[in-house]
């Protein structure tokens, strides 16, 4: 085992279920807003303010997951890393 540190690699079942949580979710708000009893200026605020509220958690991850990798940080969670 080497004691160098290495970027870690999600796995292919992570990334699939990290992209089914994220679709059951956006699918289950869509439809939400579709089915609320309410004006549709109110509905098409909601849809607004749900894609504004996506797209900023993006930015921020991006964000976060870029100043780790310019501090040149260690992962904070190694599951395989010997210590």
């Amino acid at each position: 085992m080497s004691d160098t540190p290495g970027k870690q690699q999600n796995t292919a079942a992570f990334y699939g279920q990290a992209v089914a949580s994220f679709a059951v979710a956006m699918a289950a708000t869509a439809i939400g807003i579709y089915r609320l009893s309410a004006d549709a200026w109110v509905r098409a605020f909601l849809a607004i303010a749900v894609l504004y509220l996506v797209t900023s958690a993006f930015t921020l991850s991006k964000v976060i997951r870029d100043r780790q990798e310019s501090a040149g940080a260690a992962p904070s969670y190694a599951p395989y890393e010997k210590r």
